[in-house]
C-alpha cells in the first residue's frame, strides 16, 4: 500500500500547480495583447467596412474558441491568437484617430489602465468573498452599459462620453475582481485559453473607456 503524502506536501503541490496555472493564463493574455497590437497596427488605416467585419469575425472566434477549450488546446490558443488579431484589427482605426489628435493620451490611458487592473485584479485575487454572485449583477450592469452607448450614439447627452467612461469602469473594475477571483481558483489548464480572453477584454475595455477621458472626448 502506498503511503498517503504528507498534508503539508500535498498543500505545496497545489499550490505550486495554482501558481503554474495562473503563469501559463497570464501569458495566454500576453501572447492576445501582443496579438491585438499588431493588429491594431495593421488596422491603423483600416475602413469601416473592414472593422466591422473584423469585430463580427472575432466574435465567431471567440464562440469557436469556447468550443475548442474542451477538444484541443493547441486549437484553443490558436483561435485566442486569432481573435486578439482579429479585435487589433477592428479597433487599430479608432485607436489610430486618438493616436493621431494627441499621442500622449493613449499612453496616459494605457498607465491608468495598468495601474486600474493591477489595483482591482489584486483586490479580486486576494479576497476570500465569493464574487459569484457580484458577477450576475455586472453581467446585468454591462447589458446597462450597452444600452447606454446605443442612447449615446442617437442622443447628443452633455458630458455623455464622460458619464459612458466613469459607468463603465465601475463594472469593468467588478468584472476584473470576478475574473482575477476565477484565475486564483483555476485548477483545469483547459480553463486557461477561455479565461484569458475575458481578462484581456476586461483590459481592453478599461483602455477604451480610459481613452476618451484623457483624450479630451466631453461630447
Amino acid at each position: 500500500m502506498a503511503t498517503p503524502a504528507p498534508a503539508s506536501l500535498t498543500t505545496s503541490a497545489r499550490r505550486a500547480d495554482t501558481g503554474s496555472l495562473v503563469g501559463h493564463t497570464m501569458s495566454l493574455v500576453a501572447l492576445t495583447a501582443a496579438a491585438f497590437a499588431g493588429g491594431a497596427y495593421l488596422g491603423a488605416d483600416a475602413t469601416a467596412a473592414l472593422a466591422l467585419v473584423s469585430g463580427i469575425a472575432a466574435l465567431v472566434s471567440l464562440f469557436a474558441l469556447q468550443a475548442a477549450v474542451s477538444r484541443s488546446e493547441t486549437a484553443a490558443v490558436g483561435l485566442l491568437v486569432v481573435f486578439g488579431l482579429l479585435v487589433g484589427l477592428s479597433s487599430g482605426s479608432a485607436i489610430g484617430t486618438y493616436a493621431a489628435a494627441d499621442p500622449a493620451a493613449v499612453w496616459e490611458a494605457g498607465a491608468a489602465t495598468a495601474l486600474f487592473v493591477a489595483a482591482f485584479g489584486a483586490a479580486g485575487y486576494a479576497t476570500r468573498r465569493d464574487l459569484s454572485g457580484l458577477a450576475r449583477t455586472l453581467l446585468w450592469g454591462l447589458f446597462g452599459l450597452i444600452a447606454l452607448g446605443v442612447v449615446l450614439v442617437f442622443v447628443q447627452i452633455p458630458g455623455g462620453a464622460l458619464v459612458y467612461s466613469i459607468v463603465g469602469l465601475l463594472v469593468f473594475a467588478g468584472l476584473i475582481a470576478v475574473d482575477f477571483q476565477r484565475l486564483r481558483r483555476l485548477d483545469d489548464v483547459r480553463s486557461a485559453p477561455m479565461l484569458a480572453a475575458s481578462i484581456f477584454l476586461d483590459i481592453l475595455n478599461v483602455f477604451t473607456l480610459f481613452l476618451p477621458i484623457f483624450g479630451g472626448d466631453e461630447r
